[in-house]
């Protein structure tokens, strides 16, 4: 179907790693007593992990090569890596299909011997102590039920399992480094255990017994526990959501129970806490307000609370690597529409934000775009947050191509993040907006409940609403309007084309969730018992008809329906292939167009698409050529 576009999907491909610094190196951070960064090479898919001793004038050290684990193999993805506390060894896992199945392997660092392999785990690892490692198995569904903590001489200890199959384990180390937290964690509870990452007691400690729709994160500090929680009940000790936005408590170690919690940072209804980093002296907490993700400082030491200051308006942080808890500095990662990704270092004690890193994007001109956010009214009234960015040089007061994407599940926010491949389509006329619709989490808590269970179709309603005002004021029309998402993004996709078909010209749905009742309905697929809190549980009348009335595959109409390009994984574990498949067949059957419909199957990968930067590349070249090819077809794009 696309042969004949060979070519120019070649030319688009060396368009975008041609903005791409292929050789390049990262901003190192000190764990003493070493300096750890990764490099790139050009030709080389994948990135090379090294460290210098002490200082970075001294000679390097390769710990982690993918590119040499990759060689022969079609597919590699490492999940995690991670150095020992005596920096002698480094355990990292390996998924070759894209099943989302990892190998865990630990090496020894001086000589170079690989040591132990740990087959079938999920991926996450974590070093407790200098010579146990921490890590998880999933069942026959893939769903983390097992925690286990492996001894270089012992072998490896079950410490923990989860029998009820809607909850999912995970576990971490506190940022003291003294416990393991193990996390039981369904989409609405939690329960922690912990132990002490140095003891040889494989006994773990309930820290506070799970309690229906509370969810809590502890973490460790001096001679207590804090606490990031939803917690608060009614006078009857139902759970209640009067604190959906999350607080800080503390609990002291020998008293864990909620029932001996402390309050230290009060809920707020128009800030959500999403996150909390602790040092020695100072607290970092990630506050969502507005839609976006501020860093706020608690500066135990002197005595202060503020927010470190950001250079735009509109933006995306997220905390980078800060190994050292005595530190008295914080690194983080910032991005936005027109700003590529770097690495700030904040000063606390001079309060001076420097930038020390920002990732080259060759022959870009920030200055040649423009960024925006507007609220748009959805079909009650509710404002609905979108990001838009386009070249400066084009004319705003003629509809334009526009690229239109957004995801609306989970709680999950698609910040303005910056996007090198994204300037293909900007340079060309594009317009690209990103719209954050309920289901999300880009108002808080209340946003994603907001578009979850029998409230699910405001998702899809808010993205036609963004779709009309679009058009409404003269962004774009419905015969140049693409849309895309992924996953349950093309869930997104799927109800739109059912409801609104007329509305778009062309669209894209990446490995995309559309047969909601047949999955949930069927708890032997990875990932179904789990979704019951999300999407509902079927096997309940109520839900089961909801998800009937908006399930893309069951509502496909004999009617016209635009350009469509799905992407499907054969080893997808997220969202099975049968799943895109069955959904073109029937849309073929239905559908009373000639438009394009093509479905495209990755054979060797999962739900990630192919693996490497070049393989992520070719996949981003293969979805623009298409719809460039669909605009430059109507007479709007020249495609080169």
């Amino acid at each position: 179907m696309l042969a004949s576009l060979n070519e120019e999907q070649e030319r688009l491909y060396d368009e975008l790693l041609g903005r791409i610094q292929e050789t390049d190196i990262s901003s190192p951070y000190f764990d003493s007593p070493y300096w750890y960064y990764y490099r790139t090479e050009k030709g080389k898919a994948y990135p090379i992990y090294c460290r210098k001793y002490e200082t970075l004038e001294n000679p390097e050290e390769i710990f982690l090569d993918l590119n040499r684990l990759a060689e022969g193999k079609e597919y590699i993805d490492v999940a995690s890596w991670s150095i020992s506390d005596d920096h002698r060894y480094v355990a990292y896992s390996i998924d070759e299909t894209g099943r989302e199945v990892y190998s865990i392997h630990i090496q020894d660092l001086q000589t170079g011997v690989l040591i132990h392999e740990i087959p079938n785990t999920t991926g996450s690892l974590c070093w407790s102590g200098e010579h146990w490692l921490v890590y998880s198995v999933a069942d026959e569904t893939l769903r983390p039920h097992q925690i286990y903590r492996y001894h270089f001489e012992a072998g490896s200890t079950l410490l923990y399992q989860e029998e009820d199959d809607q909850f999912r384990v995970y576990f971490y180390r506190s940022a003291s480094l003294k416990y393991i937290f193990l996390l039981s964690s369904s989409k609405l509870t939690t329960e922690a255990h912990y132990v002490d990452a140095y003891g040889t007691s494989e006994e773990p400690t309930l820290f506070s017994k799970r309690h229906p729709k509370m969810k809590y994160w502890p973490d460790h500090e001096e001679d207590r526990f804090l606490i990031r929680s939803n917690d608060c009940d009614d006078e009857e000790g139902n759970h209640i959501d009067a604190r959906k936005n999350n607080q800080i408590s503390s609990a002291l170690i020998s008293q864990t129970d909620r029932s001996h919690w402390t309050e230290e940072i009060a809920h707020r209804h128009d800030v959500q806490l999403t996150g909390i980093e602790l040092f020695s002296s100072f607290w970092v907490l990630f506050e969502r307000e507005n839609g976006l993700e501020y860093i706020r400082i608690i500066d135990k030491k002197r005595s202060d609370d503020y927010r470190i200051p950001m250079p735009e308006e509109a933006f995306t942080t997220w905390g980078s690597i800060n190994p050292d808890f005595e530190a008295r500095a914080f690194r983080f990662g910032y991005s936005s529409l027109v700003s590529p990704e770097s690495i700030y270092v904040f000063e606390l004690d001079t309060q001076d934000l420097i930038l020390q890193k920002e990732y080259p994007v060759l022959g870009y001109n920030r200055n040649q775009y423009i960024s925006e956010r507007l609220m748009i009214p959805s079909h009650d009234g509710t404002r609905v947050p979108i990001s838009l960015v386009y070249r400066k040089d084009i004319d705003t007061t003629q509809p334009q191509p526009l690229f239109l994407t957004a995801y609306g599940a989970y709680g999950t926010t698609i910040d303005p993040y910056f996007s090198s491949v994204r300037l293909s389509l900007l340079d060309r006329g594009v317009v690209y907006v990103l719209a954050h619709p309920r289901g999300g989490g880009a108002l808080g808590r209340q946003w994603y409940e907001d578009g979850k269970f029998l409230k699910k179709k405001n998702t899809f309603l808010d993205f036609i609403a963004v779709s009309e005002h679009l058009i409404e004021k003269g962004y774009t029309k419905s015969d140049r309007l693409i849309i895309s998402g992924g996953s349950a993004g093309g869930l997104l996709i799927g109800a739109v084309l059912n409801m609104r078909p007329e509305l778009y010209f062309a669209a894209i749905a990446d490995v995309p969730f559309v047969d909601v009742v047949t999955t949930m309905l069927d708890d032997s697929i990875p990932l179904t018992s789990d979704e019951w809190e999300e999407w509902g549980d079927p096997r309940e009348r109520v839900f089961f008809d909801y998800m009937l009335s908006y399930s893309p595959y069951d509502n496909i109409q004999r009617q016209d329906y635009p350009h469509l390009l799905v992407i499907s994984g054969l080893n997808d574990p997220r969202v099975q292939y049968w799943e895109p498949t069955k959904w073109v067949a029937r849309l073929r059957d239905r559908k009373t167009d000639e438009n394009d419909l093509i479905l495209k199957t990755h054979m060797g990968a999962g739900h990630m698409g192919q693996s490497g930067r070049y393989g992520y590349l070719k996949d981003i070249a293969f979805e623009y050529t298409f719809i460039l090819e669909k605009w430059r077809q109507a007479g709007f794009l020249a495609l080169f």
